[in-house]
């Protein structure tokens, strides 16, 4: 928008580098161009104002394919005013002289007439086509189509008015068909899941067998090296005993042959005294029996001979001599 000063009987318009000023007194041109600055009285000055940088302009629409689905369809145009001395005199860009402001709304009137353009455009192809293909190849072709009508088209040649580029977005059909459509992918992805899952779970299952294997397998060896230590402890033992039953029998062999020769020579001299006393006549024998008994014996303090054993012992001796 233009800068206007207030002076008495006079105004001062200042524009700026993309807007298009033209003054024009009566119906004759004063001067016209960009980035326009000069004095004017607001009374006679009749001005325009055009912008002549690139605007972009948004638009979402309803379309119906070939197969009677409904989609949205979300595009940009972005244009310019490419010959503003024309558009000026095809829309009323005029401002006020005292507030620079615009008299009517020229830029949308700008706008609806390119929204309505490529609305057209856009929906003869979305009409030939069917959803499947709408979802997957309309953008490209739909922003090639919008942009060669909207470039070739006569009214916004008289304007002077230029298609810059168009940017169309991904189609969205209504809600219930979009799932419906993504019920195929995301059944493959929920496969793919659980064959991820079912893999993992199967990796897990053979690890834990080769676990399981493995711990067997260990306690199978354990076992055997048990069964081996038994075993010898067994043979240790069985040695031992052999070797004290050995050794048992060695010392009662030796023992026996002790006590044998101790009996032997015993025996020998038992032998040797009953043959010394065999010759001795009985008296003597019954003195020694008396001596050894007497011997034996506790001691004796009173000693009572009667007078028949001792009249008896008298008179064999007497008898003996």
């Amino acid at each position: 928008m233009a800068d206007i000063q207030a002076y008495p009987f006079v105004r001062h318009l200042r524009g700026t580098p993309t807007t298009y000023i033209r003054h024009a007194r009566g119906s004759r041109l004063v001067r016209e161009g960009v980035a326009q600055s000069f004095w004017f009285r607001p009374l006679s000055a009749v001005l325009s104002e055009a912008p002549v940088d690139d605007r972009e302009l948004p638009l979402t629409f309803h379309a119906r394919t070939r197969d009677f689905q409904d989609v949205v369809v979300q595009a940009t145009v972005t244009y310019r005013i490419a010959d503003p001395a024309r558009a000026v005199e095809r829309i009323d860009f005029g401002i006020d002289p005292r507030s620079g402001g615009w008299r009517s709304a020229p830029l949308e009137q700008l706008g609806s007439l390119i929204i309505e353009l490529a609305q057209q455009y856009a929906l003869e192809l979305v009409a030939s086509i069917d959803l499947a293909t709408a979802l997957v190849d309309a953008p490209a072709r739909l922003r090639e189509r919008v942009e060669t009508g909207l470039a070739a088209d006569e009214r916004l040649a008289e304007i002077g008015i230029a298609v810059v580029s168009v940017r169309v977005g991904p189609m969205r059909p209504e809600p219930d068909i979009e799932k419906a459509l993504g019920m195929p992918a995301r059944e493959l992805v929920q496969q793919e899941a659980d064959r991820a899952t079912f893999e993992r779970r199967a990796l897990a299952v053979e690890s834990e067998r080769a676990i399981a294997e493995n711990e067997l397998h260990n306690q199978i060896q354990l076992a055997k090296r048990e069964e081996q230590l038994i075993a010898q402890r067994g043979q240790n033992e069985q040695r031992r005993v052999e070797d004290a039953a050995a050794a048992s029998r060695v010392d009662a062999a030796a023992r026996a042959d002790s006590v044998r020769v101790v009996g032997a020579a015993d025996a020998d001299a038992e032998r040797a005294r009953l043959a010394a006393y065999r010759d001795l006549q009985p008296p003597i024998l019954l003195g020694l029996a008396l001596k050894e008994l007497a011997a034996n014996m506790p001691q004796i303090e009173r000693l009572t001979l009667a007078p028949d054993v001792l009249a008896d012992a008298l008179a064999h001796v007497a008898g003996k001599r």
